[in-house]
């Protein structure tokens, strides 16, 4: 009995466990459908659906004349869900809609129906038709037989994304920039545009599907950036600096041309050398690179000298048979046995890095902070503010550094122990250019949308006055000479006139294969009497056995480019005409986008287009483009009218 009884109260024990045990879920079950029940569904809807962010198309960029640098062009992948559609529409519209993918893709129509019919066997709801068409066929496809029934009943499926294509190529790409360098960083917030979103549902194979034709939130594109980049003096810059670099096997170098009155950058190139001797554009050296400047520093510490009346141009000073003694340390001039007693003018064009010591050390031995303050005023100790990301910062040593010795004050007169980038040389020489005024680099425009302007950057900005007029004219003239019978005499020429400053700067200190490297620069401006353009040309680590003096490697690159743009770009009306109105661009902006919205399915006449607008076009047909020259469009192989076939190729040229 005692044995039944116990038996008894472990059943009613396990029943009362089992009971408890059920209200507990139940109790979970409530729970969950009533307080957590919202939280769920949505973990569920996350899981079967999910917005995707379809990027918007960035804006177009142009050069100063409405050439294409940087523009979106749509692609599209095409894909077909073969369960949605139901089975007498597939076979209705089957061979039809292989017949017109045959004629656009030119492959069989019995491709495309064997293909067809065995995604809807293996029940692929995500079956690839084409990848990265372009918007016309886009278009076309759309319309397709069982396609325009649209994503339910016909299975249509498409995937934009944006390709951006910059018709120059690797001229001018880190100017240009992707991601956040170059321009396209510098401009981001106009030429980003707006995201847009589309809902689509997960389907077999990790997949995902659009649940409609339509976005959730169509993208808005970003507005169009003018730079102030001329892409034919790009063009000029560009190769007459890689020209030098393959000649003197250098390791990289920069040039800038920038417009004296307007402070606009019209070319701005940068390569450097590859391991297997090729170059491209690899940093932005004319921005980034901070580097002992050589003797285009002497520039800066004549006017200094002269402001501060320390000296006057007419002065003499004995080089001292070429060597003067600091300390420990012994400056020598660069032509053995030095120049004898000349002027501080001569001194200048000559290059003596003894008269500049001895001048500069004599007048301020006794308040060197008076010639680093005189720098400073100058701005010579500030980042210019340029919008391109990574500008390199200036240093002018200060007599409170611990590192200041007794050397620093006559090594900084012929521009060792400071260091400044090629823009920022520049940007001082091109002061000098203007009777003293600081005018601030810049690189844009206008910002359009369309063809309404929404902010104009026309108008130059003053930064300050780097010394008076009379102590720029005086400079002046000493560089006018300085080509004309000092060290750049070897890039004088009767026929256009040109002022500035060699430099040659060692640098790597016995560190390269072979010995010492340089650095040879040539810092001016042209026409030497009228300025219209400043430029600098900086090449690091020529080949010593080739040559590496400043006159030699730098100085023809500069008169290369003068040159060109006297002969090829005698700008003097245009650049005037690029302010405000700039109607050269309106005209090209009101053509591209009438040929663009014109002509979807049969070739356009692009003749008399720039080069970049007629890219862009043609390639949004689906035609592959083959560009001879640079410029307005003179010849094109496929003449206007001709229906466009996928992947066909046009050569169009300006030549």
């Amino acid at each position: 009995m005692v044995a039944e009884k116990n038996i008894l109260y472990r059943l009613y024990f396990i029943a009362g466990g089992v009971f408890l045990f059920a209200f507990a879920i139940a109790f979970k079950l409530i729970n969950i459908q009533v307080s957590e029940g919202e939280k769920y569904k949505e973990l569920s809807d996350k899981r079967v659906f999910k917005n995707f962010t379809i990027p918007a198309n960035r804006g177009n960029l142009y050069d100063a004349k409405g050439s294409l640098l940087a523009t979106s062009v749509p692609e599209y992948d095409i894909r077909f869900d073969a369960l949605t559609v139901s089975q007498e529409n597939f076979d209705l519209y089957l061979k039809p809609l292989a017949k017109e993918l045959s004629k656009m893709f030119e492959k069989p129509e019995s491709y495309y129906v064997n293909i067809l019919r065995r995604a809807r066997a293996n029940k692929n709801r995500y079956f690839l038709v084409a990848r990265g068409v372009g918007y016309s066929q886009y278009a076309k496809i759309k319309e397709f037989p069982m396609f325009r029934l649209g994503a339910y009943k016909g299975g249509f499926i498409s995937e934009q994304r944006t390709v951006r294509q910059r018709p120059l190529g690797k001229i001018g790409e880190r100017t240009v920039g992707h991601g956040q360098a170059g321009l396209e960083g510098a401009y981001d917030e106009y030429l980003k545009g707006k995201d847009g979103h589309r809902l689509k549902q997960k389907i077999a194979q990790g997949q995902w599907k659009p649940i409609s034709d339509e976005n959730e939130r169509e993208p808005e594109d970003g507005l169009d950036v003018v730079s102030t980049i001329d892409i034919n003096i790009q063009d000029i810059a560009h190769h007459a600096l890689l020209s030098q670099l393959i000649s003197f096997r250098a390791d990289h170098g920069t040039v800038v041309v920038m417009e004296t009155e307007t402070g606009e950058i019209k070319a701005m190139a940068n390569l450097g050398r590859t391991d297997d001797g090729k170059y491209y554009e690899k940093r932005n050296y004319a921005v980034w690179e901070s580097h002992e400047p050589g003797s285009t520093f002497k520039l800066m510490a004549m006017v200094a000298a002269l402001e501060d009346r320390v000296v006057d141009t007419a002065d003499v000073v004995d080089t001292e048979g070429g060597a003067i003694k600091y300390y420990d340390r012994i400056v020598r001039d660069s032509h053995k046995g030095g120049y004898g007693k000349i002027s501080v003018a001569k001194a200048f064009e000559v290059s003596s890095n003894t008269a500049f010591s001895k001048f500069i050390y004599e007048g301020y031995k006794d308040n060197p902070e008076a010639f680093v303050n005189r720098l400073d005023y100058m701005g010579l100790n500030k980042k210019i503010g340029l919008e391109i990301k990574g500008e390199g910062a200036p240093k002018i040593p200060h007599p409170d550094d611990s590192n200041w010795y007794g050397t620093t004050l006559p090594w900084m007169s012929f521009g060792y122990g400071v260091s400044i980038t090629p823009l920022q040389t520049l940007a001082f020489y091109n002061a000098i250019a203007n009777d003293g005024i600081m005018i601030k680099p810049r690189l844009i425009k206008e910002v359009r949308d369309r063809d309404k302007v929404v902010h104009d950057y026309n108008q130059p900005i003053i930064q300050n006055s780097v010394c008076s007029k009379e102590t720029a004219m005086k400079v002046r003239e000493m560089m006018k000479k300085t080509v004309k019978r000092g060290t750049a005499a070897n890039i004088y020429t009767e026929n256009f006139s040109m002022a500035g400053k060699t430099g040659t700067c060692l640098t790597g200190y016995g560190a390269g294969k072979g010995g010492s490297e340089y650095i040879a620069s040539f810092a001016g401006y042209f026409p030497a009497e009228d300025p219209k353009y400043s430029c600098i040309v900086v090449i690091s680590k020529p080949d010593r056995s080739i040559g590496y003096y400043g006159n030699i490697v730098a100085g023809p690159v500069f008169k290369t480019i003068a040159q060109k743009i006297y002969t090829d770009t005698p700008a003097v009306d245009e650049v005037e005409n690029l302010e405000s109105d700039n109607p050269e661009v309106d005209k090209n902006f009101e053509r591209y986008f009438a040929v663009s919205q014109k002509y979807k399915t049969i070739v356009p006449n692009v003749e008399g287009l720039p080069a970049m607008d007629a890219i862009a076009i043609l390639e949004n047909l689906g035609l592959k483009v083959k560009l001879n020259g640079l410029g307005k469009i003179k010849k094109q192989s496929i003449q206007q009218g001709q229906k466009v076939k996928a992947n066909q190729q046009i050569l169009i040229s300006s030549i």
